[in-house]
This record gives structure tokens, sequence and C-alpha cells, in this order.
């Protein structure tokens, strides 16, 4: 007989998930427990009761089954870097759903052109293992692709590494298998048909899009189909200083609007002198970069780079692109279209170390995702905005900080932003950051040595109020000026942007079909 809670919740759960995926597979304790249950957002949370970490579509399917029959809440986690409380739970009865043992690269058909991968991979896992045979997928990850999972990043709508051509991660995949909340399977894409493969997304309706860019709201996606591009021949680079962010981001529209650039992102004075303090960011790059030369012959690039990190040194604004091409006159005319461009717009050309580096180790550059260049905590905020509100945007954000400047100055609090591209569609990434106790969640990504240095900070709770009251404001200003947004979870206005009740209407009665009793990461999407 199962023993239920006041909540109507089955307290035999943990028990069912053992038999499911193993007694050491099924965690119970205080700090996993808390641990799953957080993000970086520093944002209110309740914790799981139950953690489970299923380790094939099976014993995933199981385990959400498992879970609902009984009452509970199921939340899906990838690896971790959200920063808009996508997958903390809103109930204590929930049981966080560690995605990461669902790992296997399924299928790579070289031929048709497409990848099968558990959606509990890294984006680095799948990058060195298509590498290897001349592919790759043509958004390939983000900075944090050391740890973000490829589900993980469907949830959220990704962009970085390979946008500038390709755009986000949700048009690089091609369908998915997902969990619904009873624990039955669904396919999409052309992989739905009874005779066919993964190679076709569009197999009549586009069911795929639904399970993009859902903060994991509608189900658990299992494995995802993903395109392939021949892995370039050759990859060049250049960065250019600028004086004010205007003319950097003007050219950084006109670069877009081309579609000659793989990556183009531009970082402002507080961004650059980090870069300048964080000498170990290139250590790896550099070195990696250096194997690469010797087996390529590509020594012109490697004494461009080996300069390190004192290519910032006096910079205020720098944009860094990267070009790929199947040839050398490919990559050198869409270099020279661009260089034209940022010379127009005031820019002066520096040393490119900064992307040759990232371009020859992708994902090594973790820790300037995870907190500032002296440890301070990092919290970002992004707009996603068309081309020609770019330079706008850019003079709004600039506006709201000197308001602000003084109380910011009192707190000890810094911004920053990324600014960069998908496609024809631009993003505005601020960041806050203030000294405030560096949490596990944030150590445990770390390298050692910094990881001792940052620990035993003390809170400082005035400071993390004032930022995070900024950083509302911030997404205040970005939704009155038509702003919209990639991770969304439960921290962006989505509902109350619509300028109809249809669409949300439409999307309700999608959830309630997909998932009737609302267990399924409740809350994300502003979805009850």
């Amino acid at each position: 007989m199962s023993v239920r809670s006041e909540t109507n919740v089955d307290l035999g759960v943990v028990d069912r998930l053992k038999s499911v995926v193993g007694d050491a597979y099924v965690l119970t304790d205080e700090h996993n427990r808390n641990f799953y249950s957080r993000d970086l957002s520093y944002l209110p949370y309740e914790t799981a009761s139950v953690v489970v970490q299923p380790g094939s579509v099976e014993e995933l399917a199981a385990a959400v089954r498992e879970s609902t029959t009984a009452g509970f809440a199921v939340v899906p986690r990838g690896g971790g870097m959200s920063y808009t409380k996508g997958y903390t739970p809103d109930r204590a009865a929930t049981v966080s759903v560690d995605m990461r043992r669902m790992s296997r690269i399924l299928e790579i058909n070289t031929e048709d052109m497409y990848v099968t991968v558990e959606c509990g991979c890294t984006w680095k896992s799948l990058y060195e293992a298509l590498k290897a045979k001349g592919v790759r997928t043509p958004y390939y990850g983000p900075l944090s692709g050391m740890f973000a999972t490829v589900g993980g990043a469907i949830s959220q709508n990704s962009l970085f590494l390979g946008s500038g051509v390709y755009n986000t991660v949700a048009e690089s995949v091609l369908g998915l298998e997902v969990v619904l909340a009873d624990g039955s399977l669904l396919r999409t894409g052309s992989g739905a048909h009874k005779n066919s493969n993964g190679f076709y997304r569009h197999f009549g309706p586009d069911v795929t899009g639904i399970f993009t860019t859902d903060t994991g709201a509608f189900a658990f996606k299992a494995t995802a189909t993903l395109r392939l591009v021949t892995f370039p021949k050759v990859t060049g680079a250049m960065s250019f200083a600028f004086d004010t962010i205007d003319p950097m981001l003007h050219a950084q529209t006109e670069v877009s609007r081309l579609r000659i650039a793989a990556e183009c992102y531009g970082f402002d004075p507080y961004y650059n002198a980090g870069f300048e303090r964080l000498g170990f960011t290139f250590k790896q790059g550099i070195s990696t970069l250096a194997g690469v030369a010797r087996k390529r012959g590509l020594w012109q690039a490697f004494k461009v780079a080996k300069s390190g990190q004192k290519v910032l040194s006096g910079v205020r604004y720098s944009l860094h692109l990267t070009f790929e091409g199947h040839t050398p006159a490919v990559a050198a005319e869409h270099m020279e279209i661009a260089r034209e461009i940022c010379l127009r717009h005031g820019g002066t050309e520096i040393d490119n170390s900064i992307p040759t580096a990232f371009n020859a180790a992708p994902f090594d550059g973790v820790s300037t995702v995870i907190l500032g260049s002296d440890g301070e905590i990092w919290l970002p905020i992004h707009c996603f905005i068309p081309l020609s509100k770019a330079r706008e945007m850019g003079r709004l954000i600039e506006k709201y900080f000197a308001d602000n400047r003084a109380l910011m100055e009192r707190h000890r609090i810094r911004t920053s932003y990324l600014t960069c591209f998908s496609g024809t569609e631009f993003v505005i990434e601020p960041s806050f950051y203030w000294y405030d106790e560096v949490q596990q969640f944030r150590l445990e990504k770390l390298d050692p040595k910094f990881r001792e240095k940052w620990s035993g900070r003390q809170p400082d709770k005035a400071a993390r109020d004032v930022a995070l009251g900024l950083r509302d404001g911030l997404r205040q200003l970005f939704f009155d000026h038509g702003a919209c947004h990639l991770q969304i979870g439960r921290y962006y206005p989505f509902r109350e942007a619509m300028n109809n009740d249809g669409l949300w209407s439409l999307l309700d009665a999608i959830k309630s079909h997909l998932d009737p009793q609302r267990l399924v990461n409740p809350g994300s999407l502003g979805m009850r």
C-alpha cells in the first residue's frame, strides 16, 4: 500500500524510481536536492523532493510516468546554466530530472547530413565527436558548452557559435523525440514517418517548433536530430577597437545583413578590462591554437594570437569576428568586406587573439560566463531585437546605466554587455556584477585555484537586492520597446507581451492536451 501526503502526493515514489533507474541515481539528500533546484538567477525557488538521473529514453519515460502518477511535478534539468528560472521548482512536491546521463550520440549520418543525439549530451562532446568525422552542426553551442546540454539549449533557443550565419539552435533542429507527462513518446519531423529517417523537419505542420524555446513547458526532450554541415576547411578571424558603442553597433548590424560572419560579438569597457585580468582564459585556447597551427601551417595566425590577454589594453569597445569557408579565397573575400565596413565606421583593427583562441578551444572559456574576473557574481539579462533597433537599444541601455550610476557605485555594482547577432536578429546581453557569497553551484564549475580563491566570501544582500531590482528595470525597458527573449523560463513576460488572446489560448490548449494535470515544469512560460 502506498502512503500519500496531505497534498495527495504518493510518498512511495522514491522506491519506484529506484526500481527504474537504480538506487545510485535517485538522490534524496538535502545537498543534492538543493543543488539541482537552483540556477544562476538568485531568484526564489522551492527545493525538489527527489532528484532522478535516467540513463536512457526508456528510463526517462518510466521515471516521468511514475512521478506524475504519484502526483509530483517533473522538471527537466540539463547543464544548469539557466538564469531565468528555467528549471527551478515552483513546489516542494517536485522530481528534478537530471538529464546528463543521457549523453549518447545515436547516429551520425554524413550521407543525409544529420546527427541524432540524446539530449543530455554536452555541446563540447557532440562537437568533438562530429569534428573527428569532418562535420558539425550549423549552430554548434554556447560558450558554456562544456556544461550546457543539447536539450537545454533547444529548450532555451540558445545562440552563439555559428549563429552569425546559421541562426539559433532551433534552426538546426530537424526533429525531436519527446516524453510526455504520462510517459508516452512522441516523435516529430520526418523521423515520425513509418518508412523514412530524420532528414527533414517539415513533415506536415512544424510540430518540432512547439517543443523548441519552451523551457521544458510541454514535454521532456529525449533525443534530438540536428542538421550537419561540412566542417569548414578555413577559418579567419579579425578584431576591431571602437571608441563608443554606437559605431560598433552600426558596423555589426551592417555585417549581419550580409550573413558573412560565423560569429560577430562585441564587448564593452568593463568586459574588455575583465579579459585583461583573466589571462588564464586564453592559455588553453592559445596552446590548442599552437597545435592547430603546426598541423595546418597557420603560423601567421598563431603569431598574431600568442600575444595573449594584453590585446585589449586601452580598448574601450571591441568587436570580434570569425569567417568560415571551404577555400581561403572565400574566407578572405568575406574578411575584406567586413574589414571595410568596420574601418568605415571608425574601427581600428587590433590583434585577433580573442576570436582565434575561442575558435581553437570554443568551450574552454566557461569561467567568463560564471563569475566576473574578480569572482563577482555575474547575472545577465538580454533582449532579442530587429537590426533596426540595435543602435537605439544601445543608447537606451547606456542611459539606463548612467541614470543609475550613483546607486550602483554605492553598492559596488558594475555592468557590462555582450552584443551579437543570430542571422539577421540582434542580441544585446547586459550583465550585472556585484560582490556576494559565491555559492557552491557556481564554484564547482571553476578551476580549483579560482574555487579556492573565491570561496568563503560573505553575503551582501543589500547589493544583491539592488542588482536584482536594476535587472528588473531593464526587463521592463525591453518590454516597453518590443524586445523578444530566448530563454523565457519564469522570468521574462510572455503572455503579457501578446497582442491578442488567441495565441495564448492555443498554447494553453496544447499544454492541456499534452499535460492535463499541469505537472511538466509548471510555471515555465507562465503556464500553470
